[in-house]
């Protein structure tokens, strides 16, 4: 049974309320990166759990014996304090992951190009083309030297968010590490030279369009991601499979979530018998970036 409430008194009462609710802020986010993803008709409820589960909690607290809130705010402001210095989830990540709710929910659009690939799949399914049997020949996601750059790579960010978001987590820190540092430099020729991606890795991350498509796709599968490459009028672009409508949406919830700066507002994507693609062109600052055009003569499937 809760202590006689006449023991505290009013102010008393509004601090300790006031309390219970500071620490249901922090706590909520902190717990939500341990939650699955719970989707339901395109809305990402799993924070509104977050903070219903925190609520609950500190109000049992103050049922049990109101002080015990005292302790509680300061173990978690404590442990975010510490989180300060070892690099993991923060007071940033807090904030950031309210905005990315936000953002979810009610601020990124979801923007279907209609295009060939959908229109005529025949006409994408061939591989006669020189440009795409160029391409195909140099894709290698067994290289030593790709794996292992991959590898490196897909550990360098978000790790923090790991326990929510899973193997997306590592396929969008290798794409962060890659679409930071590349440089585009013309082929001599265009679309006569196709490097490789060791090559590639090797020279600085610098090379055209066919260059960087043939990277990204090769590091990412070589880390158990599976990619296409997409071929468009003067432009050549990877894609990463998201899989069904739940996968497509527990995939823009943690691009929005990753990358908020500047905040995600459209996630353009391909379509066809539901199954999902996402953009990862290098002139996209986050996955799913809009498309420089919808003019398709090619597909390469890898």
């Amino acid at each position: 049974m809760a202590l006689d409430e006449s023991r505290y008194t009013g102010l008393q009462q509004f601090l300790l309320n006031l309390l219970s609710l500071l620490t249901v802020l922090p706590l909520a986010p902190y717990l939500n990166r341990y939650l699955p993803q719970i989707v339901a008709g395109g809305w990402h409820l799993d924070m509104m759990v977050s903070i219903l589960i925190a609520i609950l909690f500190t109000r049992l607290l103050l049922w049990i014996f109101k002080p015990l809130i005292v302790p509680v705010f300061m173990l978690v402001c404590g442990v975010l304090a510490v989180n300060y210095f070892t690099g993991s989830y923060t007071f940033f990540n807090v904030l950031n992951d309210y905005k990315g709710v936000v953002q979810g929910n009610w601020g990124a659009k979801d923007s279907k190009q209609l295009d060939i690939l959908s229109l005529y799949p025949r006409r994408v399914e061939t591989y006669r083309d020189k440009t795409v049997r160029g391409i195909r020949e140099k894709i290698n996601f067994q290289d030593s030297v790709v794996r292992n750059f991959s590898v490196r790579h897909s550990l360098e960010n978000f790790d923090e968010y790991f326990p929510k978001y899973g193997k997306a987590v590592r396929f969008l820190s290798l794409f962060h590490y890659i679409n930071s540092h590349f440089k585009y430099v013309l082929d001599s020729r265009r679309d006569e030279y196709f490097a490789t991606p060791r090559e590639t890795i090797l020279n600085g991350l610098g090379g055209d369009c066919d260059d960087h498509s043939i990277l990204m796709a090769s590091c990412l599968q070589s880390i158990g991601a599976r990619c296409r490459i997409v071929l468009v009028q003067g432009h050549a672009y990877p894609e990463l499979y998201c899989g069904t409508k739940e996968d497509f949406e527990a995939m823009k919830q943690a691009v929005v979530t990753l990358f908020p700066h500047p905040p995600v507002k459209e996630i353009y994507y391909h379509e066809m018998k539901g199954i999902y693609w996402i953009n990862l062109d290098y002139t996209a600052r986050h996955p799913g970036g809009r498309y420089m055009n919808d003019k398709v003569y090619a597909l390469i499937e890898l």
